[in-house]
């Protein structure tokens, strides 16, 4: 086993004191230039263009930014369903199909299949725009506290 490689492959990427970056930096960064497209009941619609911010070391969409994007779009859909608060994350997951490159468009389909007094089940489909290929699907399941009476 090579430790040292290990370690710098994992320390190598945290060479910023992510402490003095701004709040929710994260979400800012994966989220920016991302447009919605339509907004339905238990249907929301969005698109982004794949820039290198977003791209791993194999030039192609993070699999970390799709994620990202499946946990914050879809947590939107739960307020096209009449949801007061989009909850905690008690299950992702994703399934990948095909890569995205730079300057590709990407449009995200997320769908609240169901959103209840205490769960949410969301399913969401990343698609080419250019082709309408599918290059990942997910379901995000999520726990809504029940309002406090206090």
């Amino acid at each position: 086993m090579e430790v040292e490689k290990v370690k710098r492959y994992l320390e190598s990427s945290a060479t910023i004191d992510g402490d003095k970056l701004p709040l929710r930096f994260f979400e800012r960064l994966i989220m920016h230039g991302l447009r919605v497209e339509l907004i339905e009941t238990n249907r929301l619609v969005c698109s982004f263009k794949v820039t290198p911010r977003l791209l791993n070391e194999g030039n192609y969409l993070h699999s970390g930014a799709v994620a990202t994007f499946l946990d914050l779009v879809s947590s939107a859909a739960i307020y096209t369903a009449g949801g007061t608060f989009v909850g905690t994350s008690v299950e992702i997951n994703i399934s990948f199909m095909d890569a995205a490159y730079a300057d590709e468009d990407i449009e995200i389909e997320a769908k609240a299949l169901h959103v209840g007094k205490a769960v949410a089940v969301l399913s969401v489909e990343f698609r080419k725009k250019s082709t309408g290929k599918i290059i990942a699907q997910g379901r995000h399941t999520k726990y809504l506290p029940l309002p406090s009476k206090m």
